[in-house]
């Protein structure tokens, strides 16, 4: 088997999960971020090498900085579930999934420790050079699965991430008056919003209701750009973030193309 470990990374540990299976074929161009949600780092570890859990991860990070390697990157781990990113449902064939220790909402979310980050940043700069993973490709668990899941949540930093040329990140729009977009409105502006989420890579329908997906869906990406408030309302400033996302996402593709 191929336990492919970072080589800039030589204290990699080896704990093997039995929880993957063949790629299928799927080349791998995404990243998807995750945290434990478990009150102990370890149980966590133990829960994702376990049989019985058929849940794992590629990599998994404690607070303190360790890095485990559990699932060969040439295998598919199965962390990502129901989901789907820009009309792809087996996210699992496509990505590599990293586990972070945090005991999540449920058990005294907290911030991400330094030296846990400065880990998250040298093992995803790794992954996505040589896998050469488009930004917008670099995925929090809730971006995949917004109606199920919240992690890593508000508090990563993503900002962090970018700086050293990790995924997309844009400063959040200040907020301002101006009427939202709660749910079960309808209307132009609701398809332009769904519309527009759609563009990025969100799995959403376009109905121009405000339904409950829709809700889940805002949320999901108040959490990656706009996290200063997170309540799945389309207010102005979380709107005027999705523009300057887009029109981010728009440059680096244009440069991209352009090189």
């Amino acid at each position: 088997m191929n336990r492919r470990i970072v080589s800039s990374s030589p204290d990699v540990a080896w704990r093997e999960s039995s929880n993957c299976d063949e790629r299928g074929g799927a080349e791998i161009d995404m990243l998807v971020l995750h945290y434990t949600g478990m009150p102990s780092a370890d149980g966590a570890l133990d829960w994702l090498c376990s049989p019985e859990s058929r849940v794992s991860s590629h990599y998994f990070i404690f607070e303190d900085g360790r890095i485990v390697q559990s699932v060969a990157e040439d295998r598919r781990a199965w962390h990502a579930g129901i989901s789907n990113w820009r009309g792809n449902n087996d996210i699992n064939a496509r990505s590599i999934g990293i586990e972070i220790a945090n005991p999540g909402h449920e058990h005294g979310y907290r911030p991400f420790p330094p030296e846990q980050v400065e880990a998250v940043v040298a093992l995803c700069a790794s992954v996505v050079t040589r896998f050469t993973i488009p930004a917008r490709n670099v995925v929090a668990h809730s971006d995949i699965a917004p109606a199920r899941k919240q992690d890593p949540g508000e508090l990563f930093p993503w900002r962090r991430l970018h700086e050293a040329g990790i995924g997309l990140f844009v400063e959040p729009a200040p907020e301002r008056s101006g009427p939202g977009l709660p749910p079960g409105s309808p209307g132009a502006q609701v398809k332009r919003l769904q519309r527009g989420l759609a563009a990025y890579g969100y799995g959403i329908p376009q109905s121009g209701k405000f339904d409950e997906p829709t809700g889940k869906v805002v949320a999901a990406f108040q959490r990656h750009f706009r996290p200063a408030r997170v309540d799945g309302i389309a207010d102005a400033s979380t709107r005027d973030t999705l523009d300057r996302v887009l029109a981010e996402l728009a440059r680096a593709e244009a440069g991209s193309t352009s090189v």
